[in-house]
């Protein structure tokens, strides 16, 4: 039996145009019924989570910022900070290389780049988020700090943070996206830490994802589906496939479980 669906949002739950299943509200109200936890589980911040999920989200579970910080049901449920001092070296790094930087924090995110195509990716991943003169100045927990890279962040940027994976957590969080978290943090320590406090077992967990910062994620669960629009290698490590985003594959393979 299912006891939690936790699925990666851009790629996987929402179509091309970034817009949810037609039915997915019908079909949230089903899972509740059967006391199924559903978890959307994103790079996406908090607060852009939950303006996309306005009429439920006091029943869901977040999974934001690749897994630093989970809400439920309006809830802490955990917040996994980077350190400082760590987080401060790769700015520094990203201003080296001309990227545009974002510093995730609970509170909203900061940028101190101003051109339009930056500003325009930045609003789509994160509705709370402020211009600030220096992001070293930015007080506060910080729970990850992401590189823009419109040149190509796995050829291009990734392999110049690769040094940096005995202190944080890198990973490629999509075509022009890298994401910097506390060493060890990412999806699939986020599931553990729900399977944990939820008591929800490997075998009860079902999860959906296209890219490779859901790589461990579906590590950790059972039912692991990849999309038949994910990243070559996800498909390696998932036991299963589900059609495309743009085609509600997501929805289907849980409407086969209710």
């Amino acid at each position: 039996m299912i006891k939690l669906i936790a699925t990666d949002m851009d790629g996987t739950l929402l179509d091309s145009h970034g817009q949810l299943p037609y039915d997915f509200i019908e079909i949230f109200e089903e899972l509740r019924k059967k006391e199924i936890v559903f978890a959307a589980a994103s790079g996406r911040q908090y607060f852009t989570l939950l303006e996309s999920f306005k009429e439920i989200s006091n029943q869901m579970l977040f999974i934001a910022e690749n897994g630093t910080y989970i809400v439920y049901k309006g809830k802490e449920l955990a917040v996994h900070p980077l350190d400082k001092k760590i987080a401060h070296k790769l700015i520094w790094h990203g201003r080296e290389l001309g990227l545009d930087i974002i510093l995730a924090t609970s509170k909203g995110a900061y940028i101190e780049n101003a051109h339009a195509p930056f500003i325009n990716e930045v609003n789509k991943y994160y509705v709370k988020n402020e211009m600030v003169k220096d992001l070293l100045k930015v007080e506060g927990d910080i729970l990850k700090v992401t590189m823009c890279d419109f040149r190509g962040a796995e050829t291009h940027s990734y392999p110049a943070f690769k040094k940096f994976e005995d202190e944080a957590q890198v990973c490629i969080a999509g075509e022009i996206w890298i994401d910097m978290m506390a060493k060890g943090v990412n999806k699939g320590t986020a599931i553990q830490d729900i399977q944990k406090k939820l008591g929800i077992t490997y075998e009860e967990t079902m999860v959906f994802g296209d890219y490779l910062n859901d790589l461990e994620m579906l590590q950790n669960a059972y039912h692991s589906y990849a999309m038949a629009n994910a990243h070559p290698r996800l498909k390696e490590v998932a036991r299963f496939s589900a059609k495309g985003n743009d085609e509600n594959g997501v929805i289907e393979k849980i409407k086969e479980i209710i």
